[in-house]
Parts: structure tokens; C-alpha cells; sequence
């Protein structure tokens, strides 16, 4: 499958939708670009894990705030 697209002035190109369709390209998909013998190659990649995301849920019970300084920082005077 062969088809065109132009690069903006901001070098952005938009992927034709047969080959967007074809590929599984969704929102939210991260390419990996690669220049082999003159040609432009992307790849799909794993997506960007989010540290905020990586440590959600990781504290097993709920942590009293106002205690915690307490005990770390002596009692506010």
C-alpha cells in the first residue's frame, strides 16, 4: 500500500486513515521514528508509562496527614 501525505511547516504529517486503520494507529499510539537507506521508518512502541500513575495505590492503608507531622516534626506550638 502506497500513499502520500505532505509535511506541514511544522513537519507534522498525517498518517492516511487506510494505513492508520490497517495498523491499529489510535490515539494516543507512540511512534518510534528510524532513517534506514534514505527511508523514514515508524514503529509502534510500548506507550510511555506515567511515573504519577506507576506509584497510584502503591500506600496500602490511608495515612492520617496531621499525625504523621506530628510524630516526624514534634507537636505545633
Amino acid at each position: 500500500m502506497s500513499l502520500k501525505a505532505i509535511v506541514s511547516q511544522k513537519g507534522q504529517v498525517t498518517i492516511p486513515k487506510a494505513i492508520r486503520t490497517r495498523l491499529g494507529l489510535a490515539p494516543g499510539t507512540v511512534l518510534e521514528f528510524e532513517a534506514e537507506s534514505g527511508a523514514l521508518v515508524a514503529r509502534k512502541t510500548e506507550k510511555a508509562s506515567d511515573p504519577v500513575l506507576a506509584v497510584t495505590g502503591i500506600i496500602e492503608r490511608p495515612v492520617d496527614v496531621e499525625a504523621y507531622l506530628e510524630t516526624s516534626r514534634g507537636p505545633v506550638k
